[in-house]
């Protein structure tokens, strides 16, 4: 090789080519603090423990039943919980982001 360079993988190019996109259309690039970095990862823990519990509350009603349509409610009932709580938690993550406390 001519150069010393390392080659770069397909993921680094094209998050080279989005840097510079963002660059040229004005978006700011900015870190985020320690104290920023630690509350994401208290969100995100406490989200885990949230859905751990709802899936072992709800796994315990499946188990209880034997009703093929109740089985169901309870899956879509567990379904949605997932999504309400990640929901809650990506608003928290994308407030701490922006510079808010949760």
């Amino acid at each position: 090789m001519a150069d010393d360079k390392p080659l770069k993988s397909a993921l680094e190019l094209a998050m080279e080519r989005l840097r510079k996109q963002d660059a040229e259309s004005g978006v700011e690039q900015h870190s985020l603090t320690e104290a920023q970095k630690a509350a994401i990862a208290e969100v995100r823990t406490i989200h885990q423990a949230k859905v751990a519990e709802a899936e072992v509350l709800l796994q315990s009603r499946l188990r209880r039943s034997m009703d093929p349509a109740e089985r169901e409610a309870i899956e879509t009932e567990l379904r949605r919980e997932r999504e309400r709580l990640a929901a809650d938690r990506d608003a928290k993550i994308e407030k701490i982001r922006s510079g808010g406390a949760v």
